[in-house]
């Protein structure tokens, strides 16, 4: 038996015997039937039923096959039915009126029998295709429904981590966007190396330069020195006016955060000497102090619900911070245990203990001039 898809073929006509006779033929091949004996019979089966095909008589009472096929084609859930007209008026006008109202073929009675199957194979086909068409295409429209709700989730998880880059850094945006995100920004302690950065002069310089030049001359430094600060990996805890606090070895963890954070103020120190030139011509008397320390420190978030910063808490930062305000225009200050971990690869100068604000006794203090 040749292979029907099970398709539903309603058949149309007044005369009983007929519709026993083409159902009979229908089913010895597979095909499954449904019957109507009039126009408005069949518009209700065909729009309940919803078959594959209809083989429709004209000459019916109540609604003729004629204004059936019409009303039929022009409903949208019915008009992509193919429609095959059944009659014994072979008459051209008659034709050409069916075709006009819709009808997908004609079949002229009396007919033969294996013509009769070849149409509706050939009008089923065509539907197959049709439905066939329409389920791609309907596949397409979600696929591409899917894609167009993916990338706009792309797009705005994008703009909201460009959003993060502009207050954090690198680091911090990269571990808030992860997935285990909540673990990593936790309540820790680690070692790490805090590095504060601080112009010397500059509140004198703030009471006398204009509004623009103060601004200007903070954003110059901060241009200058943040990417160096993200190339070597730093997290930029904050900006403290006219300095920064840096520290390294969280959250990213970093084996060697005491020799990249010396290797990192040695080139922010040239580079804004560089810049001191430019702030020569202009009479500002403005000098980079730094100060390096590591230790422990407790890691975490800080803040309250719609501001929260990620912050490293300790005397390993207090100390940072006394060792910074006590270097000169240039100078790079580091703490003793920095120096046990760096001193075989940077020349170091000591200078000896050290008084500093809120420690109990003076620690040692080293200057670090160069790499080795």
């Amino acid at each position: 038996m040749e292979s029907t898809r099970n398709h539903l073929v309603l058949v149309v006509d007044d005369i009983p015997d007929n519709i026993t006779m083409l159902t009979a033929h229908l089913r010895t091949k597979g095909y499954r039937t449904i019957s109507a004996n009039d126009g408005i019979e069949a518009v209700k089966l065909a729009t309940n039923d919803k078959p594959d095909i209809i083989m429709m008589d004209i000459n019916m009472p109540r609604m003729n096959g004629l204004d059936a096929c019409q009303q039929l084609k022009e409903r949208a859930d019915t008009k992509l039915i193919p429609i095959i007209l059944v009659t014994a008026n072979s008459e051209v006008k008659d034709i050409v009126r069916g075709f006009e109202v819709g009808a997908d073929d004609y079949l002229i009675k009396p007919y033969n029998y294996m013509e009769m199957l070849a149409r509706v194979r050939s009008m089923l086909r065509i539907w197959d295709a049709q439905q066939e068409l329409m389920r791609v295409n309907q596949a397409l429209d979600e696929l591409n429904q899917n894609l167009e709700k993916k990338v706009m989730e792309q797009v705005l998880e994008l703009e909201r981590v460009n959003r993060l880059r502009r207050f954090f850094s690198p680091q911090i945006v990269n571990t808030i966007t992860s997935e285990n995100s909540e673990q990593i920004l936790g309540e820790h302690r680690r070692e790490i190396t805090v590095v504060f950065l601080d112009l010397r002069n500059f509140t004198s310089f703030s009471e006398k330069a204009l509004p623009h030049e103060v601004i200007e001359t903070i954003r110059e430094l901060h241009q200058l020195v943040g990417p160096i600060i993200f190339r070597y990996r730093g997290t930029l805890e904050r900006f403290t006016g006219d300095g920064m606090m840096v520290f390294l070895g969280d959250p990213e963890p970093m084996e060697d955060h005491p020799n990249q954070s010396v290797k990192m103020c040695i080139e922010i120190r040239d580079k804004v000497e560089n810049l001191r030139s430019t702030w020569a011509k202009k009479g500002y008397n403005l000098a980079l102090g730094i100060g390096v320390a590591t230790g422990e420190a407790s890691l975490g978030t800080i803040g309250f619900e719609g501001r929260l910063d990620y912050a490293a808490i300790g005397v390993v930062t207090n100390l940072s911070a006394r060792l910074c305000s006590k270097a000169k225009g240039g100078q790079i200050l580091i703490s003793e245990n920095t120096f046990d971990k760096i001193k075989n690869d940077f020349k170091t100068v000591p200078r000896g203990e050290i008084e500093l604000k809120g420690f109990s006794s003076s620690p040692q203090v080293f200057e670090v001039t160069e790499a080795i």
